[in-house]
C-alpha cells in the first residue's frame, strides 16, 4: 500500500502528524521577534530535556556535526584525548579527534560488549601529569544496541579533576535519563531525528562552564561551527547563520509533546519496548547481539543464527513495509536491528514483532512455536 511505510529504525524516527502539521506552516524571518519567540520557547525547552541550566546550542546539521562542533570547541591541537570504542560511532569519534590532530587513546570493547568503566578509571588515575583533557564516548551506541555506563565513566573522569567529558548522546537523550547536570557531563550532543520525534536536520549541544573556559584556550579550527557565536546569538534567542527555521517549528512541537507526556514517563515507556523486544526474540530464538543486561532503551540489534540477516529484513520490507535496520561493517548479514525510539507506541512493537515471526514462518526459519515472540512481548506491555 502507499504511503504506509513503518520506520523501526534508530533514525530517522516516525514523526508525529502534530510535529509534520507545524513543519508544514509557511516559514517566516529567521529574525523578527515571531521566530525570536520561537527560539525562546525551545531554548527553555531543552534544558528541561537536558536537565541542564547550561547552554543548549542549536546547529543545522546531523548529531555527528554537534560532537564534532564539541570536540574542536574544547580541545587544542595536540591534546591528549581518551575515545571509547565499542561500535561503529566510538570508531568515528576516534577519526575525528585524529583528524584534528589530537593524541588519541583508544579504550576498546568488542562489539555487542559495553565499554568497562575500570579501564577509564585506571588510564585516568595513571595520568599523574594530567595530561587527557577529555575522555571522548559514545552513550548509545547505536551499530550494537549497547548502552555504556556514562555516569560511571563521567565520575572517574571528574575524579581525574582535569579531563572533560564529551558524550555522543545522540540516541540516548529522549530515550533514558541523561542528567547533564547531575553526572556533571560537559558536552552533550543529540540529533533531531532520533527521541526528538522530528525529521534530521538540526542537531544539539550542550556545554558546561567547564566547556567554556576550555573553550577560551582551544585552537582547533572552525567557522560554521565555532560555539562562541552560537552562544552570543542564543542570549538575544537568534542564531549566527540562517537557521532550519521550519525544523524549528516542528522541535517546538514535539518538545511540548515530551513535557506533556514527562521525561520519567517517556524513560519508562523506552524501557518497556526494549524489554517488550528483547522478550520477543528470545522466546522466537533469537540471539541478542548486546551483552546481557546493557542493551539500549533506543534499539534491540539481534544475531540470528543460519539465517541472512538482510534476507529477512528485505522480506519484512516487501511484505509488510515495515523497515528495521541492518548490521554495520563487519556484521552486515548477521545482525538486524530493531529500532523502538521516539514517536514508538506498544502497538508499533507488537506489529514488528508479529511481521518478524510471519516472515520466519514463511522462509521455514520459525524454530519455535508460531505467536511465541508475540505472546513474550504481550506480556512484558501487560505488567507494565
Amino acid at each position: 500500500m502507499q504511503d504506509k511505510l513503518t520506520l523501526m529504525i534508530p533514525g530517522p524516527t516516525p514523526v508525529p502528524e502534530t510535529v509534520l502539521k507545524a513543519m508544514g506552516r509557511h516559514p517566516i524571518g529567521h529574525r523578527s521577534g515571531e521566530f525570536q519567540a520561537v527560539v525562546e520557547r525551545t531554548t527553555a525547552q531543552l534544558r528541561w530535556l537536558h536537565q541542564t541550566n547550561n547552554d543548549v546550542l542549536v546547529i543545522t546539521g546531523s548529531g555527528t556535526a554537534a560532537m564534532e562542533a564539541g570536540i574542536i570547541n574544547t580541545l587544542s591541537r595536540g591534546d591528549r584525548v581518551i575515545c571509547g570504542d565499542n561500535g561503529k560511532f566510538g570508531e568515528r569519534w576516534v577519526k575525528v579527534a585524529r583528524a584534528y590532530g589530537l593524541e588519541v587513546d583508544v579504550i576498546k570493547a568488542d562489539w555487542g560488549q559495553p565499554l568497562d568503566p575500570d579501564n577509564f578509571r585506571t588510564a585516568l588515575e595513571a595520568d599523574s601529569d594530567k595530561t587527557i583533557r577529555a575522555v571522548i564516548l559514545t552513550h548509545s551506541e547505536t551499530s550494537t544496541g549497547v548502552i555504556n555506563d556514562l555516569e560511571t565513566i563521567s565520575r572517574h573522569v571528574q575524579a581525574h579533576g582535569t579531563a572533560l567529558t564529551i558524550a555522543d548522546c545522540v540516541t540516548s537523550l529522549g530515550a533514558t535519563n541523561v542528567p547533564m547536570d547531575d553526572w556533571k557531563l560537559d558536552v552533550v550532543a543529540s540529533g533531531s531525528q532520533k527521541g526528538y520525534m522530528m525529521p534530521p536536520g538540526l542537531s544539539f549541544v550542550a556545554m558546561s562552564e567547564r566547556a567554556w573556559t576550555a573553550y577560551e584556550r582551544s585552537d582547533l579550527p572552525k567557522f560554521y561551527l565555532d560555539l562562541g557565536p552560537y552562544r552570543k546569538t542564543a542570549a538575544k534567542n537568534s542564531n549566527p547563520f540562517t537557521p532550519a527555521v521550519n525544523l524549528y517549528f516542528a522541535l517546538d512541537a514535539a518538545l511540548e509533546m515530551m513535557q506533556a507526556e514527562g521525561l520519567e514517563a517517556i524513560f519508562a515507556r523506552h524501557a518497556r519496548h526494549r524489554d517488550a523486544a528483547q522478550a520477543a526474540m528470545k522466546a522466537i530464538g533469537l540471539a541478542l547481539f548486546a551483552a546481557e543486561g546493557h542493551g539500549s532503551p533506543a534499539i534491540t540489534a539481534v544475531a540470528p543464527e543460519g539465517m541472512d540477516a538482510e534476507l529477512l529484513r528485505k522480506t519484512i520490507k516487501d511484505r509488510f513495509d515495515i523497515l528495521l535496520a541492518g548490521g554495520q561493517d563487519h556484521l552486515k548479514g548477521k545482525v538486524f536491528r530493531i529500532g523502538h525510539l521516539g514517536f514508538v507506541c506498544d502497538r508499533d512493537v507488537l506489529t514488528a514483532v508479529a511481521a518478524i515471526e510471519a516472515v520466519l514462518h514463511s522462509l521455514g526459519l520459525h524454530k519455535g512455536q508460531m505467536g511465541a515472540g508475540l505472546s513474550a512481548a504481550s506480556a512484558v506491555l501487560s505488567n507494565n
